[in-house]
């Protein structure tokens, strides 16, 4: 599908992947450079903190109308009146979204009304000590994986009616220390690990984003995962100093990675949220602005071969409409 606010330009490829200009330094800024927006509509969740707000920021800077889904409503109130302030943009306004609550959830998709042209899943917990939600659900899985997947089929009809939506899933590079364990996704027979809880999460992330990309092809929606990297100064590093959630970093001494700021972690969920060179490129995993190769043993890049794999991704889809389907209501 094409779009006048979304030219078609050719993207240069090496060996099938998507590269761009842009890299691991590049900001928000930079990437959204000369995109006018004007006229579109996206959704940024987790938009109170961290990368979720400049992601908010560059998007209304570029003309958009942006809405940020928050937990936070008076976090969320001062991150817009900032946003309105730095960019003169006022079409931001503040909607309430809990993910791990699907009655939050659900009442953000019946509050929707008109198209959707961007979605940005961007918030998400990391590593948190072992919680569940009121369905009995693992937090982090239930927060990073099924609330966006609620969220984001049932926004499908707003995005489908504007013909050419993109769908941005903030995953992680730790997607490449755990499957998605489907005999025990809950942690109900193994012992609760919050690392490998969250890195489940963050590969159901990218299979999600292959099997929206697969259905909904003939929609006109593309849809594509991301690491955004290992990024300063956001929350999402709150339970890394307790003693419930396990090492610091789960990183070897000699693989770790510089890290970047939030301007420049938010790049690539910008890049992928309204970069010509992404047009029509859908189901696939980016990393600095570029699309990832295969992850290399010993290497925190690249992306594993089990969160590209369609089968898995048609399973976690049904698994994920089973599970929505089977909640205990209050």
């Amino acid at each position: 599908m094409t779009d006048p606010d979304f030219p078609t330009i050719k993207a240069h490829t090496i060996v099938g992947r998507i590269t761009s200009r842009f890299g691991a330094q590049s900001t928000a800024a930079d990437v959204i450079q000369g995109i006018d927006l004007r006229g579109k509509r996206a959704v940024v969740t987790g938009a109170s903190s961290g990368i979720g707000v400049e992601s908010a920021r560059a998007l209304a800077g570029a003309g958009a109308e942006v809405a940020l889904a928050v937990r936070d409503i008076d976090a969320g109130q001062r991150v817009a009146e900032d946003i309105t302030a730095t960019t003169g943009n006022r079409d931001v306004p503040v909607v309430g979204l809990d993910l791990a609550d699907q009655i939050s959830v659900a009442a953000f998709v019946s509050g929707w009304r008109g198209p959707l042209d961007i979605l940005v899943n961007n918030a998400g917990i990391m590593a948190s000590p072992e919680r569940r939600t009121r369905e009995g659900w693992e937090l982090q899985f239930a927060t990073n994986h099924l609330g966006h997947f609620a969220l984001t089929t049932g926004l499908h009809d707003f995005l489908r009616s504007t013909s050419c939506a993109r769908v941005v899933v903030v995953s992680s590079v730790g997607h490449i220390n755990a499957e998605v364990d489907f005999d025990d996704i809950n942690f109900e027979r193994r012992p609760y690990d919050s690392w490998a809880a969250y890195s489940q999460s963050k590969t159901a992330n990218i299979l999600f984003a292959v099997e929206a990309a697969r259905r909904w092809a003939a929609d006109g929606i593309t849809v594509n995962a991301l690491n955004p990297g290992r990024i300063l100064g956001t929350r999402l590093t709150r339970f890394m100093d307790t003693p419930t959630a396990g090492p610091v970093s789960f990183e070897p001494a000699s693989t770790v990675v510089s890290w970047k700021n939030v301007e420049q972690g938010a790049a690539t969920s910008v890049f992928l949220a309204t970069s010509p060179l992404v047009n029509g490129v859908s189901g696939r995993y980016f990393e600095d602005c570029n699309e990832a190769g295969p992850h290399q043993p010993g290497v925190r890049r690249g992306v594993a071969d089990y969160a590209l794999d369609p089968q898995k991704a048609a399973r976690l889809w049904q698994v994920s409409l089973d599970m929505l389907a089977s909640r205990r209501l209050p």
